[in-house]
């Protein structure tokens, strides 16, 4: 979780840094949901793909490339934060479209059923999206055929400025795997361990060809929307929200048990820095991919 929020800082800073979806407040999702994958596990992302790549385990030198165009990235700077993709390290991709990886993660946890039996998809997706076609008719498919599918609604409380209540009639994203007698559960995201052990509860049932399963997360972003998008909460809520900080939360809960020393932390903040100025340095040292090169793979 450090390292995703210093990633963004990071990148953030450089006025160059293009058009961003930030997980700055909702780190504890991605990394709790990772925590319960395996290597061959894949894992499918919205447009605010940035915490979940990292927390996938991409390389974070590679994420920062494709994030700023360069030939380097592992889309060679074609794919942006919007189709960041790397199906070899477990990252089958990002998706722009709102609630576009849904029927494709069904398509690729049927694969996984016939192909590679014990692995798992998860997809990660926004609350905006639960008003969708594609989430019911994947919701369907999946409950038919058993597919090996984690679904997991990482509910900031918005579709940009537009709160959930206002646009889902449901009591909850959560409760829209119920007709289709999907297994669901509704956890604090903002609680790393309680995503961390749902994550694993859910994705072992899937894993033992249960059928999917339903996690909706209750997050908060601290920035706004997009960093194209004004900000609509008031001063109050957002400094609600903040105190919820994930990061914060387990460091405390750590230096409570006696896990975590002052030092610790320092150092660890530290490395999280290292580690996102290295991004920076190897993607302004990457160069840009050749125009020649514009119109390869366009159909």
């Amino acid at each position: 979780m450090l390292r995703i929020r210093a990633f963004e800082e990071a990148l953030m800073r450089r006025p160059d840094h293009g058009f961003q979806l930030l997980s700055s407040g909702q780190e504890a999702v991605a990394v709790g949901v990772c925590a319960a994958l395996a290597p061959a596990d894949q894992l499918l992302a919205s447009g605010r793909s940035i915490a979940p790549a990292l927390a996938r385990g991409l390389d974070p030198r590679l994420v920062m490339a494709e994030l700023l165009g360069k030939e380097a990235g592992p889309c060679k700077g074609r794919g942006g934060r919007g189709h960041l993709a790397a199906p070899a390290a477990g990252f089958f991709g990002a998706h722009a479209v709102v609630g576009g990886n849904l029927s494709i993660a069904a398509g690729v946890a049927l694969a996984m059923q016939l192909r590679n039996p014990g692995a798992i998809v998860a997809c990660m997706f926004g609350d905006g999206a639960c008003g969708g076609g594609a989430l019911h008719e994947t919701l369907n498919i999946a409950a038919l055929w058993k597919l090996p599918l984690l679904l997991v609604c990482d509910n900031n409380g918005y579709s940009i400025s537009t709160r959930t209540a206002d646009a889902l009639a449901a009591p909850s994203p959560s409760s829209l795997g119920a007709p289709f007698g999907i297994p669901a559960a509704r956890v604090d995201g903002m609680d790393a361990l309680a995503v961390c052990d749902a994550a694993a509860r859910f994705a072992a049932r899937v894993r033992a060809g249960d059928g999917p399963a339903f996690l909706e997360c209750v997050s908060a972003r601290f920035a706004t929307h997009s960093s194209a998008t004004r900000e609509t909460r008031s001063a109050e809520e957002l400094a609600a929200d903040r105190a919820r900080c994930p990061i914060r939360r387990l460091a405390e809960h750590l230096a409570a048990g006696g896990l975590l020393t002052q030092d610790e932390r320092a150092r660890m903040d530290a490395e999280a820095a290292a580690v996102a100025q290295d991004a920076l340095r190897f993607a302004d040292a990457a160069p840009y991919p050749d125009p020649a090169e514009l119109l390869r793979d366009v159909g």
